[in-house]
This record gives C-alpha cells, sequence and structure tokens, in this order.
C-alpha cells in the first residue's frame, strides 16, 4: 500500500521529543527480544541529547516521519563511513499502530532516493536478528540479507544483527 509521507527533520529543541517516541516505540517493539534493562541501556546510548547532536553534526540527518500531518515515527540515515559510495539506514521506527499502512516503506523509498541523490549506490542497515516482523519489511523492500554481525554495545549487552543492503 502507498502512504505519502513527509519527512520533517528533526531540530535540535526537538531531541526531547525524539527520545520520548523512541522510549514509547522500543518497548513495544522489543518486548519479545531486548530485557528491560537493554532497552534502557540502550536509550541513554543511543538518544541522549549529546549523542544526537553529535550525530547530526557528523552527517547523520534525523527525520520524523509524518503521515497526514500526525509524527507516526522516525528515522536517520547517513552516508556510510564504509563506504563513499553507500548509505546506511541507522534508525526506522513507527509507533505500532502505525505499522501495516506503507508508511515504512514510503520511507524506505524516501531514503533511497535522498542517498541516490547524494551519489550512493546501495543503501544498508543492521537489523536484530529477531525482529521478524522488521525484516519481512526490508525484504518487501528489496532489502537481502548480507552478513550476520554481533556487536558488543556494553555493559555485557550485545547487538545481534543481521547487515542488509539494498541498490538505491
Amino acid at each position: 500500500m502507498k502512504n505519502d509521507i513527509t519527512l520533517q527533520p528533526v531540530l535540535p529543541s526537538e531531541y526531547g521529543k525524539l527520545r520520548v517516541l523512541a522510549e514509547t516505540i522500543w518497548p513495544v517493539c522489543y518486548k519479545n527480544i531486548l530485557s528491560g534493562e537493554q532497552i534502557a541501556y540502550m536509550m541513554d546510548m543511543m538518544y541522549s541529547e549529546n549523542v544526537v547532536s553529535g550525530e547530526i553534526a557528523g552527517g547523520v540527518r534525523y527525520y520524523f516521519i509524518l503521515s497526514n500531518g500526525d509524527v507516526s515515527g522516525y528515522l536517520s540515515w547517513g552516508v556510510s563511513g564504509e563506504s563513499e559510495n553507500a548509505a546506511k539506514l541507522h534508525k526506522l521506527y513507527l509507533l505500532s499502530e502505525k505499522h501495516h499502512q506503507g508508511i515504512g516503506s514510503s520511507a524506505i523509498a524516501a531514503v533511497r532516493e535522498q542517498a541516490g541523490d547524494a551519489g550512493c549506490r546501495s543503501l544498508f542497515l543492521n537489523v536484530n536478528r529477531l525482529n521478524l516482523n522488521a525484516i519481512k519489511c526490508y525484504e518487501k523492500n528489496g532489502f537481502k540479507i548480507v552478513r550476520e554481525e554481533n556487536n558488543d554495545i556494553g555493559n555485557n549487552f550485545f547487538m545481534t544483527d543481521y547487515v542488509m543492503k539494498v541498490d538505491c
């Protein structure tokens, strides 16, 4: 299903709003995958104002995803440090009630277009190997699994991911 969306850049004054949105989405998204302790740890690791502002200063773009004018989720992406011809989709999260409406697919299409316009030939991402709904969405949008990664993120927590890739 095609869904017209708007990507609204996250402003510095909205970093707190981004964090609240993440704190709303993550416990639902990861309830059967990650412990509450790991979710809390990752919120601080990934969504503090210093981390977000540092990523933006380094070229990562953060957007709220709006559908019919309402915030439905958020995403971030940037040109990869691994290859100047590749972009990385760092984050793509939707409120659970916004799933299965084509919003995620529209957001992926928008990022692929932006990355292509930036000269990137491919877009890749990491996804938790147990996040079957996200994997299904990415596969539906042309992503293929290219490898597995196990990343130690500290505090005895790991991210056990697939790396997936699609052409821009």
